[in-house]
């Protein structure tokens, strides 16, 4: 639902489930999916609510630039907590949003809150870096211009 008579809360984006690509999943669900041996190394579980303002602006900054959140190491789970409680009593929330970050079935960290498109995508780049074997892709060469 969109909220244009409160600019600090845009209010929830439409199909924003559809339009960016991650897997609903159940707390009852969330360990055999965490194990499953296809998975790309990273997965981020994104706990959010209904009508939450806070969810709706994490939403949203997802939406404004879809690029800087999909990487192929990563992969997104999702979870409406007001629906599904014992994923909210699982990790004992105080808060949302908040989002896990596994490698495999080991909990690495949490984000809470939305701290924003860089320092969350810096937060990730982190977890991508420490990976095993991970090989930064190669960076373009920085270019100087020359008068002349």
């Amino acid at each position: 639902m969109s909220n244009p008579g409160n600019p600090a809360n845009p209010g929830t984006p439409p199909d924003f489930f559809n339009r960016f690509p991650m897997r609903e999943v159940t707390s009852g669900e969330l360990d055999a999916v965490l194990a499953e041996a296809d998975a790309p190394p990273l997965t981020i579980l994104f706990l959010w609510g209904r009508d939450c303002p806070n969810c709706d602006i994490a939403k949203h900054a997802i939406l404004s630039a879809p690029p800087r959140f999909l990487w192929p190491e990563v992969r997104w789970l999702h979870d409406n907590v007001y629906d599904d409680m014992e994923m909210a009593n699982r990790f004992s929330l105080h808060g949302i949003p908040v989002f896990f970050v596994f490698r495999g079935k080991k909990l690495m960290g949490k984000v809470t809150s939305w701290p924003g498109i860089g320092d969350f995508a810096n937060v990730i780049a982190g977890q991508i870096a420490a990976l095993p074997g991970y090989h930064p892709p190669p960076t373009r060469p920085k270019l100087t211009l020359v008068k002349g």
